[in-house]
């Protein structure tokens, strides 16, 4: 309120002409004080001054203690602007916790139709890409290994790289969706794995075919953790559950296809072509270049999708996400035909972000280039950020037994998926060794063989003046043999060897018999002529149509475990399904020891896959209800890691008892599921959990 007496002293000075300060206070006598400054003239003010600066002047009431009228202007100044942060951040807290409410009020107006159902396909379409990768080089490797020569050790080191590469890109492009935007990293991760998975159908080298599939696993391994959190995020509560479950189909859908193409195409070793010597362009070649149409189609559909308005709202962006929220809304209203629903909504409350300070940083750097290093560096530092912020008390203790539960559930599951067909293949091979002929001291001589010689061993033999021309040698193994004045011409071999034989006066002439055909052989006047250097196929043994079937039959089974636990996800509970799924698995294993035949194995390989599918249905839900909006693709992306990495223990681990023992690895999967199923029922049901 302003003062009566001090408006009239302003006043009188200003119509006498004369400058009139006037400040109240208390002098060092006790009593209020007034001074007044005669005005001066402008020459006597100007001479006064002369030479001294303002700034410089002392301010009388400093002698007594009283503070300067600006300092006095600037401490209220500051206490407003402080009183005024409070309030914001009271403001702010306020409206971050009414940002989950608003936003499941909103998608509740704008409704589950068409919108869901076309975002649903064309992430469906990534995610089947990703289920088509886990199985194309299971498939092509009987036939690459021969086209390009690969040894076991480096055949097991490209299966071992593709997962690891997976593992890293589920990680990595998990954190990255929280900084960059849930349907930019997908595009990335598609249109990746697509160029890369295209130049592996070309490498005529293992080393480059190494280094295209490396490339395309990494970005291929970000499709499952992207997906979910995008998908979830356009659903409201009540369709959570049962809509992410179906979407987990889309995987199971990927090992069908990727089984019937390989069924359809990698045996007919003729459709192909080849130019020169240098470049063949096979069967198996062909088979991944149609493995590249799933990943194709998702990036064609996406470049019609918005992104996530939830990021968009975490992020600040709130006139973009309002935009893709009336999207939704007049999508789904009019294909219900009600076009004239009005979205409604107006304001939307958003987060604060650290966007002002990355947006500063940015445009205080000089060039293009380092502003792209310092946006980089910066982005990465924020998901590290991301990540470490995940060890907070209220993600500590629910975020391990998530862990645990996903290591449980992938080194059982993953570990049976390669016990399974390494069984069968092993029961192929006993069978197959039981029916071996043996041919002892056998003497032959002048004969033309000109029929094929198909698993036999001959020990000892003699053969003299004989003429092998135009057969197939297929698992032959001819031992402490003499070979005199013989000839091998046009010969085609699969698995055939000489061991501590002797080779006189004898010509190999068009033949694959080369050097790692012959163990500890004695060779004299031998004559190698026109060989066919190299590997060559024989799909009669290394492409049994049996693997493909098997593969088939389990990915088919996936079916209707994948029904039945989307319809009772929200009726029964995420945790329920999660923890009856693993426990009753677990009881499956233990039929495994009555599988004394392929067709057995066949069965409870079918029964497994159907029972376990719920409980990842059930986990991947949970993974992207469990936590807050800004965390989910981080969160999502460590747990399908840990999947990735528990693939790869259980792969080395269960293989190395193939032909040994069953106990052992159906006792790891009966336990690891087991403990998992137990942990599972500690974690908390998100049913009815709105997304933070």
């Amino acid at each position: 309120m302003d003062d009566p007496y001090q408006n009239n002293v302003n006043q009188q000075g200003i119509e006498g002409g004369e400058y009139t300060y006037t400040q109240e206070g208390s002098g060092p006598d006790g009593y209020p004080y007034q001074t007044d400054y005669p005005q001066q003239e402008e020459d006597a003010a100007s001479d006064a001054t002369e030479g001294h600066d303002e700034d410089d002047q002392m301010y009388e009431g400093e002698y007594q203690g009283i503070p300067h009228p600006d300092e006095i202007k600037e401490a209220r100044r500051a206490a407003r602007l402080e009183a005024r942060r409070k309030a914001r951040m009271a403001t702010q807290q306020e409206e971050e916790d009414d940002l989950p409410e608003q936003y499941e009020a909103i998608m509740e107006d704008c409704g589950h139709g068409r919108f869901q159902w076309m975002l649903f396909f064309v992430l469906g379409c990534g995610l089947t890409a990703d289920g088509v990768d886990g199985f194309v080089v299971g498939f092509v490797m009987p036939s690459a290994e021969k086209d390009m020569c690969i040894s076991n050790a480096d055949k097991g080191m490209l299966g071992l790289l593709v997962y690891v590469a997976m593992m890293v890109g589920a990680v990595i492009w998990g954190g990255l969706c929280d900084k960059m935007g849930r349907r930019k990293c997908l595009i990335y991760v598609l249109a990746i794995d697509v160029i890369f998975s295209f130049l592996s159908c070309f490498a005529q080298g293992y080393g480059f075919f190494l280094f295209f599939r490396f490339c395309s696993g990494f970005g291929i391994g970000g499709a499952i953790p992207v997906a979910y959190s995008y998908f979830t995020e356009f659903l409201q509560m009540d369709k959570r559950g049962e809509h992410v479950s179906w979407l987990c189909m889309f995987w199971m859908l990927g090992g069908l296809y990727a089984s019937f193409f390989a069924w359809g195409i990698i045996p007919h070793y003729g459709w192909g072509f080849a130019i020169g010597t240098e470049f063949q362009m096979h069967s198996w070649r062909l088979y991944i270049l149609m493995c590249i149409l799933p990943a194709l189609a998702g990036l064609v559909g996406l470049y019609f999708m918005p992104e996530s308005p939830r990021f968009l709202l975490e992020n600040g962006r709130h006139d973009e996400a309002w935009m893709v929220l009336r999207q939704v809304h007049d999508t789904n209203w009019k294909a219900k035909g009600e076009p004239e629903r009005v979205f409604t909504v107006t304001n939307i409350k958003t987060p604060k972000t650290q966007d002002d300070e990355f947006i500063e940083i940015q445009s205080d750097t000089g060039t293009a280039f380092q502003r792209w290093t310092v946006r980089h560096i910066t982005m990465l530092q924020q998901v590290m950020a991301n990540v470490m912020s995940l060890s907070a008390p209220e993600f500590r203790l629910n975020g391990l037994f998530l862990v645990i539960v996903w290591f449980c559930l992938a080194f059982s599951y993953h570990g049976l998926g390669v016990w399974f067909p390494d069984m069968i293949k092993y029961m192929q091979f006993e069978e197959y060794e039981s029916k071996v002929k043996v041919f002892h001291r056998e003497r032959v001589e002048r004969f033309h063989f000109n029929f094929s010689l198909v698993n036999q061993v001959h020990r000892e033999g003699e053969y003299i003046h004989d003429k092998f021309a135009e057969i197939e040698i297929k698992s032959v193994t001819f031992e402490d043999s003499l070979f005199e004045n013989c000839l091998f011409e046009d010969i085609r071999s699969t698995n055939t060897f000489f061991e501590n034989c002797t080779i006189k006066n004898t010509v190999f002439y068009n033949t694959d018999l080369w050097e790692e055909k012959f163990k500890d052989c004695r060779m004299e006047n031998t004559t190698f002529l026109h060989p066919k250097k190299g590997c060559h196929l024989n799909f009669h043994e290394e492409n049994d149509i049996v693997i493909y079937m098997v593969s088939f039959l389990g990915s088919l089974a996936v079916l209707p475990g994948n029904i039945i636990s989307a319809l009772f996800m929200d009726k029964m509970g995420r945790i329920r399904v999660i923890g009856g799924s693993m426990l009753i698995s677990a009881g499956c294993t233990f039929l495994l020891l009555l599988s004394f035949s392929q067709g057995v194995i066949i069965c409870w390989q079918c029964l497994f896959y159907g029972i376990n599918v719920a409980s990842w249905n059930g986990l991947q839900v949970v993974s992207v209800e469990l936590f807050p909006s800004s965390k989910r693709g981080t969160a999502f992306g460590i747990m399908n890691g840990v999947c990735k990495f528990a693939a790869i223990i259980a792969s080395f681990i269960f293989a190395a008892f193939i032909g040994i023992t069953k106990i052992i690895p159906i006792f790891l999967a009966f336990s690891a599921l087991v403990c998992g199923g137990l942990l599972a029922l500690k974690l908390p049901d998100t049913r009815d959990k709105v997304l933070s």
